[in-house]
């Protein structure tokens, strides 16, 4: 009988297992052993999400070590960028978008300006605020940085077909939209 094209037999939902357990299937495994009274098949999941998000995370930051910005940085000019030629953003209007304490984002924009990468504006609608935008500098680096980040996002993506691609992206969302509330 040819097995080449057998399927491993279907595990929860109807998902296929996978051929070599990893390091959550261990976790959940010697959660199961220490503790028979909880279920832990939450971590098949959610152990795995904060796994590839270590990942993930390491892959950005190392991609974008070769424009010499941090994922936090690359954010901040990342989202001037995305709001026109300059920016033009309030500190609490980036702070909204990027999902950064007050403290770490006054760290970081001065880290930004000291490069060079942005400038601090007074608001000419009300000069007690400033506006933050992006320097002709600051937008050549972000511009050559978002293709890095971009090529870097799309290695990063798991060998999955396109409908498979729809389905864990539409799961994500409505995952995300849930937890973001």
């Amino acid at each position: 009988m040819d097995t080449t094209d057998a399927q491993p037999p279907a595990g929860p939902a109807g998902v296929a297992p996978a051929a070599v357990p990893d390091v959550v299937d261990r976790l959940v495994e010697q959660w199961r052993q220490a503790r028979p009274d909880l279920d832990p098949s939450a971590l098949d999941v959610v152990g795995r999400v904060i796994v590839l998000a270590q990942h993930l995370e390491r892959s950005v930051e190392g991609a974008l070590e070769r424009h010499k910005l941090t994922l936090g940085q690359f954010d901040i000019l990342a989202t001037l960028r995305r709001h026109g030629k300059k920016g033009g953003l309030s500190p609490t209007r980036l702070l909204e978008s990027v999902l950064l304490s007050s403290g770490g984002m006054t760290a970081r924009l001065d880290a930004l300006a000291e490069a060079g990468y942005i400038s601090r504006k007074p608001n000419p609608d009300d000069r007690r605020m400033v506006v933050i935008e992006l320097t002709s500098k600051g937008r050549r680096v972000i511009d050559h940085a978002t293709k890095t980040r971009f090529a870097e996002a799309e290695h990063s993506l798991p060998p999955l077909s396109a409908t498979e691609m729809g389905t864990l992206t539409a799961l994500l969302r409505r995952w995300l939209v849930q937890v973001a509330g």
